[in-house]
């Protein structure tokens, strides 16, 4: 690829201490360059203000707590590249050219707005044995269609616009609903390049009183579609 875009990877953070380390050194050890990083603190009262500043190369930011989406898109307002990544604060990309294979996907079909990858689930060595034994996991892989393994083009993310700031849960399926019913083009890479973390303060274990978002999603993407007949 000449002329190489930047690519800036955004990541959100509530009270995430324990894992936004391995996060950060997850994204800074793409083989793929240039890239930014920027951490939205979003109200956290532990530690992980100073896990982002101890990362020189990160642009931290902090705002009173607004919720994931909110802080999505202070980072999105932050971002100077032509393409945008996320990631959650206790995932991880597994695989160092995740950026690569995306972009490289991007420069053989200029058409695509979006490319997306596989993605694994595992358990955190500190979570719960009575809630490791009630949920179903062993490292099943799957398409990928989630924040973490999203790359997308500047200008496309803003055919869809920002994240709603509404909902508790669901943010990024409210989203790509709203891409979809767009019609923006995309592609998954057949690569793992995200695992998803178990552990006990997941958010939606930690929102789970807030699933009727899931619904009420659902329930808004059908009456767009049905505007739009």
């Amino acid at each position: 690829m000449e002329n190489k875009p930047l690519a800036s990877v955004i990541i959100p953070v509530y009270n995430g201490e324990r894992y936004l380390a391995e996060a950060i050194d997850s994204v800074l050890a793409q083989t793929y360059r240039p890239v930014e990083v920027i951490v939205v603190d979003d109200g956290s009262t532990d530690g992980s203000a100073d896990v982002a500043r101890s990362f020189a190369t990160v642009t931290y930011c902090f705002q009173t707590n607004q919720g994931i989406g909110a802080a999505r898109n202070r980072g999105i307002d932050l971002s100077k590249g032509s393409f945008f990544g996320f990631l959650d604060q206790d995932d991880i990309w597994v695989n160092n050219n995740k950026l690569l294979y995306q972009l490289r996907a991007f420069n053989e079909a200029p058409e695509l707005d979006m490319v997306f990858g596989y993605t694994q689930q595992f358990f955190s060595p500190d979570l719960n044995e009575n809630l490791k034994a009630k949920l179903r996991l062993a490292g099943e892989i799957m398409p990928g269609y989630v924040a973490g393994t999203l790359l997308i083009k500047r200008e496309s993310f803003f055919r869809v616009r920002y994240f709603a700031t509404n909902w508790r849960l669901g943010e990024f399926i409210d989203w790509y609903s709203k891409a979809m019913e767009l019609g923006l083009k995309s592609l998954i890479v057949p690569e793992v390049v995200m695992k998803r973390r178990i552990h006990n303060d997941n958010t939606g274990i930690r929102e789970r009183n807030s699933r009727t978002d899931y619904v009420r999603i659902l329930k808004a993407s059908l009456d767009r579609r049905r505007k739009a007949m």
